[in-house]
């Protein structure tokens, strides 16, 4: 493990954009469709003038409240499927209630990474896993992949993403991450790699609430238990109540061998976005 805080600039994923931020907002583009999303990460001055936006969006998700708010169309949308591909897998983007899109472009260092890492038959486990982008990486790779995530439609969304990826037989389980992940420690079941993007706040499937700082330490000390020896788990935490060091030493509590790095992402005018920490760490 290295003591510096190490940066990683996410980019390169075919379709998308990250073409200024600002102003606590973003200007993105996905495939055909530029889009401006609330960004608390862009607290600076855009590089370009929000008038220039203008000319460009599309959509505009507009906050009400802390938790959601409505998409404004600015300018007419194509009228064709709006999907982003990484290495042959799809993902269907779609407007939801709470800003986002279906996925998250900076997560591509991730899938990277496990596209060089995991092997057929490998066991994964992804929790938080929302709608799908990792497990379907993983799939492709031949894995045997089980799904988690606390809400029912997210799971079908990541359905539709596999079978139009022209995949099968990813396990899907409508559940709190935490709590399946306890139980599969009791019964004694073990991966080769556990991936997990935790949400800040959350509602469990039977309305648990979620607290990340209040969870996290468990979360790490359960993925290890369940890790086979040499697995890894890669982490990925945008939460602004979990610091860099308090991270680190919930880390080293758990796992002897890990990597702690910033990930952010470089805009088009060269504006830099935080984008929260990475975790990676070997039992």
């Amino acid at each position: 493990m290295e003591n510096e805080l190490n940066k990683i600039f996410a980019s390169g994923l075919e379709g998308y954009e990250l073409i200024d931020a600002g102003g606590n907002k973003k200007l993105e583009r996905w495939g055909e469709i530029v889009t401006i999303r609330p960004e608390r990460q862009a607290y600076f001055q855009s590089g370009m003038p929000f008038k220039e936006w203008e000319k460009i969006a599309h959509l505009e998700f507009l906050e009400e409240g802390n938790k959601s708010g409505k998409w404004i169309t600015k300018r007419k949308l194509p009228e064709k499927e709006w999907v982003i591909s990484f290495r042959g897998v799809s993902f269907k983007l779609e407007k939801t209630g709470f800003k986002h899109l279906g996925l998250f472009p900076e997560q591509v260092v991730n899938w990277r990474y496990l596209d060089d890492l995991v092997k057929k038959d490998h066991k994964v486990l992804n929790l938080f896993a929302y709608t799908g982008a990792a497990s379907l990486v993983c799939k492709a790779k031949g894995a045997d992949v089980v799904h988690v995530d606390a809400v029912k439609q997210l799971i079908s969304w990541a359905r539709e993403n596999m079978v139009n990826s022209g995949l099968e037989g990813i396990r899907w389980v409508h559940e709190d991450a935490l709590k399946f992940a306890e139980r599969e420690l009791k019964r004694g079941n073990a991966y080769d790699v556990v991936i997990m993007d935790p949400p800040a706040w959350g509602v469990g499937a039977k309305k648990e609430k979620w607290k990340i700082e209040d969870k996290l330490g468990d979360l790490l000390q359960i993925s290890y238990g369940l890790l086979n020896p040499g697995g890894r788990l890669i982490l990925n935490t945008y939460s602004p109540r979990i610091e860099y060091y308090h991270l680190e030493n919930l880390a080293a509590e758990s796992f002897g061998n890990f990597e702690l790095s910033e990930l952010w992402m470089e805009s088009f005018t060269k504006k830099k976005v935080f984008c929260g920490y990475l975790l990676r760490a070997t039992k």
